[in-house]
């Protein structure tokens, strides 16, 4: 067993090894000595920087409240979000400009989330060419001190066809390291599991301890048993509440892949991806809590779907496909029921807030400690514009974001200033993104 208590303090970056595995930890107050400044001053932790996309914009007179500044009316879309009303800022009137350019339909939904996180044009051509996104710049700050400077995850698996002569990497990912490197995101909940907790073990060792149906916490129990009688009372109680999160995402995982057989009519399905979708993505939002938790990374970007989706989300009650429905043709019923459903995928973006906020982070929480960026880079799905996007910010990015705000800017201000504006929340020094012109007042 390996040596990971010293005798002061317990590291914060102390691993419980066991068969191709590496358990990290979450934030405990052993990990800080009573004598450092952090103990005295009871400073925050770093704050986690995260960045989620929805296609097909929203009806936007069900997303935007109907008074702007503090305490304001949540809508009827985010009113999911009002349990967490001091950590949100809705933003109304930013736009991507860039988002536009020749082409039909097709090009402007591929433009839309190539903009979101970057604010740069998607270039035509065979080989893509965008710019780096928001989300990789602050990786070059905050995620060279972390096991993996950023995760990319996604629902949907990767179109191969995109049209109009647009790069299907402008529709795949909303990531790119820079303006030549789009960054691949992955949809498969195991595969996340075993790059967050793998410890660099062979693919055929990894394959074995799945064969064996030997959990990540079986594999690490002495130590876990030994760590915990060292504890303090506080902290074993978030120790197992930490462990029990990670045994419930084994156990969703472990179920999806028993629904993987042999049948020839379903050679290609990934191993441990959920059928249910709304399972799928509340497990995606459950592992980034857990990388977050565990500082693994503090960087992550979620492309939940993927501009033209045919998804369709049963427990929504809406049983038209996303981009179908997203073409209202102006009709007030066809707007309410889009509103319906999105409605729903902001639930299940205030699920992952209630997790964060549940768990302790220095003298806050999760949530407390980060900056999360939720919305998407159309406004009118039926019209394909691109302003004004619907757009919230949630958390207070440790301490340097004010919330219960709706923050009305002049129309057709540039989303791109936004991006740089946070940025320096989070202590990222960076003068523009894209097309941006100054950072906005937030």
């Amino acid at each position: 067993m390996a040596n990971y208590i010293s005798k002061k303090h317990l590291s914060r970056r102390t691993l419980l090894r066991g068969a191709g595995t590496a358990l990290a930890l979450p934030l405990l107050d052993a990990m800080v000595p009573a004598s450092t400044a952090f103990a005295q001053s009871g400073a925050a932790p770093k704050s986690r920087f995260g960045a989620i996309y929805f296609p097909h914009g929203a009806t936007m007179s069900r997303w935007t409240p109907v008074d702007s500044g503090k305490n304001f009316t949540f809508s009827e879309i985010l009113e999911p979000l009002s349990p967490f009303r001091d950590q949100i800022n809705v933003i109304t009137n930013l736009g991507h400009p860039l988002a536009y350019g020749p082409g039909g339909a097709t090009g402007n939904h591929n433009r839309s989330s190539a903009s979101y996180l970057s604010g740069c044009k998607a270039e035509t051509g065979a080989i893509p060419k965008l710019g780096v996104t928001v989300d990789q710049v602050a990786a070059q700050y905050m995620g060279q001190d972390t096991p993996l400077p950023s995760l990319e995850l996604s629902i949907e698996n990767s179109s191969l066809s995109c049209g109009e002569g647009l790069s299907c990497a402008y529709r795949n990912t909303i990531s790119w390291q820079n303006e030549l490197s789009p960054l691949p995101m992955q949809n498969n909940p195991q595969v996340v599991f075993e790059q967050l907790f793998g410890d660099g073990a062979t693919d055929e060792q990894r394959a074995a301890r799945r064969a064996q149906s030997l959990s990540l916490l079986d594999s690490v129990t002495d130590q876990l048993h030994s760590l915990n009688r060292s504890l303090p009372a506080a902290d074993k109680v978030r120790l197992e509440s930490f462990l029990t999160d990670v045994r419930e995402i084994e156990r969703r995982i472990e179920q999806a892949a028993l629904k993987v057989t042999d049948d020839i009519a379903v050679p290609d399905k990934p191993t441990g991806v959920p059928d249910d979708i709304e399972e799928h993505i509340k497990l995606m939002y459950d592992l980034q809590v857990l990388a977050w938790q565990t500082e693994i990374t503090r960087i992550s970007t979620f492309l939940v779907a993927q501009e033209l989706s045919g998804a369709v989300y049963p427990r929504s009650t809406v049983r038209d496909s996303f981009h179908t429905l997203s073409h209202h043709s102006n009709s007030e019923d066809n707007k309410a029921r889009f509103a319906i459903l999105n409605n729903y995928h902001v639930s299940l973006f205030a699920y992952f807030l209630d997790k964060l906020n549940s768990i302790p982070d220095g003298d806050g929480t999760l949530l407390d400690n980060s900056l999360i960026l939720y919305g998407s880079g159309m406004s009118d799905g039926n019209s394909h514009n691109h302003d004004p996007l619907p757009l919230v910010l949630a958390g207070r990015a440790g301490g340097t974001l004010e919330g219960n705000r709706h923050l009305v800017f002049p129309e057709r201000s540039l989303m791109s200033n936004l991006l740089v504006s946070m940025l320096d929340k989070v202590g990222v020094p960076h003068e523009n993104m894209g097309d941006s012109s100054e950072p906005l007042t937030i």
